[in-house]
Formats: structure tokens, C-alpha cells, sequence
């Protein structure tokens, strides 16, 4: 053996897979690529700029295309921590002639690395990420797995779309819990079925590696590239919505766009989402929020006709009579007007079935606080305004009285 072979032998990698030199490492993670039917994903490469804008607060680069964007999703080995490994990582993107999905998977953990490359060579082709709750917990841990393997964390680095803060804006209210299965079942009109669990995937994996039986991760990898196939559809239904609000059904969701559109500075979109929830079970709340609109922007007459609709349509209790009350007083010096509405507020409000709540009585005694100040203002009024010949026939009786007597 000569002096090469030797330190060939001393320095050979362990289990004899140490490459020779510009030789391709024969290691890697498994990777399972498949593409999805183009019509499953109706309307998704017709996805704007503009509408994504009204969505969220990303900056969003300006040669947008929807097939530059990347969903993604990982499975990993507990809920967070140091300890915490993605095992798998999905990514999906669209092409013309489908929707593909690429998961990458390790088979024990010192697959680690190359599952890592695999995902930052994906990261780096687009320009966009679109994840469900990856803000707060794939791209952070992620970011972390890459640091730890003393790789670039860089390709994490792009305008990122995260369904999760999205959909609860819109569906809180009427849904509560927002979990990307039951927005399936309840938004998209999907329900999984035969579906495992996520809080069942750190066992299986862990089974798996006991076991070493490969049909354990069939359940993972579906439901993954379902997760990642979901991400597609969801944001092109958000999108639809935004676009056309007109056809939402449900005003809860129509008044939940509207303050999601007023929190980015979109007051004009918001107004129309909160016009169209009038006529619905949020009238009330809606007539309200696009009153405030207007006062906020200082367009203070529209805020009043807004009012005037609401004591009109009897919606709104004493809210609306108090805050005309105020306009009346404030921007157009009626006085009189104002004590009118502020009496009509004290008599409503007597009634509990309209405020049933805790704050009724401080309401009722700023109501009767306002209603003295103005009876004062109006009295001092009438008093400054009294014509002046009365108090002359005051003085002339005064002085006839004083006249002395004559002598008869």
C-alpha cells in the first residue's frame, strides 16, 4: 500500500461514502415529486398584484407572477424548541401545465443537510412565500436548522404571505377557530377525509424510525401535499373575495374585510364593504364602523347622513342620536337641535332591552350632564336675545311707582 492509499484509508468518510474528488456524494434525502391538474386550482395564475396588495402588508415585488410564488409547508419532530427538526419539507408552485409538488424528506437526521440544500435551492428560484402560520413557525424554525447547520439563512429573505393572519381577519368573527382543515371544510366546501392528524405526525415519524417501515409516512406525505395544495386554492379564493366583494354572502365576513381594509389604509374599499354588510345581521356595527370612516377623515356630513340613516332604519340604538347630538352641537352650533337628540339618546337608553350591558349608566349620566349644559347654553341664549322694549317697560313701571304724590 503505498503513501496515498494509506491516508486514503485514515482519512476515508465513514461507511466507505466519502466521494472521490468532483464526484457527485451518492447521499441525499428522499424526494417524492408529483403535479396536480391545472383545473384543480381554477382562477389561481390569474391571481393579481392589486388584490394581494388589499390582502396583506408585503411588499410585494412589481413584476408579480403567480407562478412565482412558492407555498410552503413542513412536518416536524414536536411543536418548537432547540430539539425541534423539519423532516419534511413540501413545496408547490404553478406551472402551465399543473400545480407540482416536491417534498423532501429525511429518512434520520443526518439527512438533515441535504434536505436543507434542497430547500434553499427552491427558495432561491422564486420570489414569494406563501405558508399557513409560517411566520410564526416554519420560516422561523427553518431559519433556525439552517444556522445550526452553518448554512445561509438569505433564501428566507422574500415577501412572505401567510394565509393564517389573513383568514382570520376575514372568517373570525363567524368561524372562531381558523385551522387550515376546518377553512377545507367550511370556506373551500372540501373536507378531508381519511386525513391524519397533525398532532399525530411527531409519533408516526418517531415510529418510523423505530420500525424503519416505510408505509408509516404515506399518511405524512399526503397530508402534507394536501397542506401545500390547500395553500393554492385558499389564497386564490381570498383573492376572489377581495376582488368581488359584491358576492359575499355573509355580512360577518363582508364587515371583517372592511376593518381588515381600513387597518392597511384602504378607506374607500372599506367603505363598500361596510355598505354592502347593511343590509345583513352586522347592519348595526357595519352602519357604524363606516360612520366612523368618514369622522375619522373629516368628511363630517357624510358621517351625519350616515347617522340619520341609522335612527331611520331604527339601527344602532341611542348610538346614532348621541353622535348626531354631538355634530348638531359642535359643527353646525345648533344648540336646540342637539338637545332634542340628546333627549330622544336618555329615552331609548331607559328602555334595558336596547343596552343590557354594564356601561348604560354612565352613558345615561353623561346623556343628562350634556342635556343641563345645553338647556343652560339655550337659556343664557334666550336671555341674551330678549327684546330690549321689555326691560324699558320694567324701568317705566318702576319709575311710575316712584312718582311723589300730588296734593289733591
Amino acid at each position: 500500500m503505498n503513501l496515498r492509499d494509506k491516508l486514503r484509508a485514515v482519512g476515508g468518510s465513514r461507511g466507505g461514502e466519502r466521494a472521490e474528488a468532483g464526484e457527485r456524494p451518492e447521499r441525499d434525502c428522499r424526494h417524492i415529486g408529483t403535479v396536480r391538474p391545472i383545473d384543480e386550482f381554477p382562477g389561481a395564475l390569474e391571481v393579481r398584484r392589486e388584490t394581494l396588495a388589499r390582502m396583506s402588508t408585503a411588499e410585494l415585488p412589481e413584476d408579480f407572477d403567480p407562478r412565482r410564488i412558492l407555498y410552503l409547508d413542513t412536518e416536524t419532530t414536536g411543536l418548537g424548541g432547540s430539539g425541534t427538526v423539519a423532516f419534511l419539507v413540501g413545496m408547490g408552485y404553478l406551472t402551465d401545465r399543473g400545480f407540482e409538488v416536491h417534498q423532501f424528506l429525511m429518512r434520520d437526521y443526518d439527512e438533515e443537510p441535504y434536505l436543507l440544500r434542497h430547500v434553499e435551492a427552491g427558495l432561491n428560484r422564486f420570489d414569494m412565500i406563501c405558508t399557513f402560520n409560517g411566520a410564526s413557525f416554519d420560516v422561523p424554525l427553518l431559519e433556525g436548522r439552517l444556522l445550526m447547520n452553518r448554512m445561509k439563512r438569505d433564501c428566507l429573505d422574500k415577501p412572505h404571505l401567510d394565509l393564517l393572519h389573513t383568514a382570520r381577519r376575514l372568517w373570525k368573527m363567524r368561524l372562531g377557530r381558523c385551522n387550515l382543515g376546518r377553512l377545507e371544510a367550511l370556506i373551500l366546501g372540501k373536507p378531508r377525509e381519511d386525513d391524519l392528524p397533525g398532532s399525530e405526525v411527531p409519533q408516526r415519524y418517531f415510529d418510523y424510525l423505530k420500525t424503519r417501515r416505510e408505509e408509516l409516512l404515506q399518511d405524512i406525505l399526503d397530508h402534507n401535499a394536501q397542506d401545500i395544495a390547500s395553500l393554492c386554492v385558499l389564497l386564490t379564493h381570498m383573492a376572489g373575495m377581495y376582488e368581488h366583494p359584491e358576492r359575499i354572502r355573509y355580512s360577518e365576513d363582508l364587515y371583517s374585510m372592511g376593518r381588515a381594509l381600513e387597518r392597511l389604509s384602504r378607506p374607500e374599499e372599506a367603505r363598500r364593504c361596510y355598505r354592502l354588510a347593511t343590509p345583513g345581521r352586522m347592519g348595526a356595527q357595519a352602519s357604524a364602523a363606516l360612520a366612523h370612516s368618514y369622522r375619522r377623515a373629516g368628511e363630517r356630513e357624510q358621517a351625519a347622513a350616515v347617522w340619520r340613516e341609522m335612527i331611520e332604519a331604527r339601527r344602532g340604538g341611542a348610538a346614532p342620536y348621541i353622535e348626531l347630538a354631538k355634530y348638531e352641537e359642535h359643527v353646525r352650533k345648533n344648540p336646540r337641535g342637539a338637545l332634542e337628540l340628546t333627549e330622544r339618546a336618555i329615552i331609548l337608553l331607559q328602555e334595558e332591552r336596547l343596552r343590557p350591558d354594564a356601561s348604560v349608566q354612565e352613558i345615561q349620566n353623561e346623556l343628562q350632564y350634556r342635556r343641563r349644559r345645553l338647556k343652560r347654553r339655550l337659556e343664557s341664549r334666550e336671555g341674551a336675545e330678549r327684546p330690549p322694549e321689555k326691560e324699558q317697560g320694567r324701568e317705566g313701571a318702576g319709575e311710575t311707582r316712584k312718582e311723589p304724590r300730588r296734593d289733591s
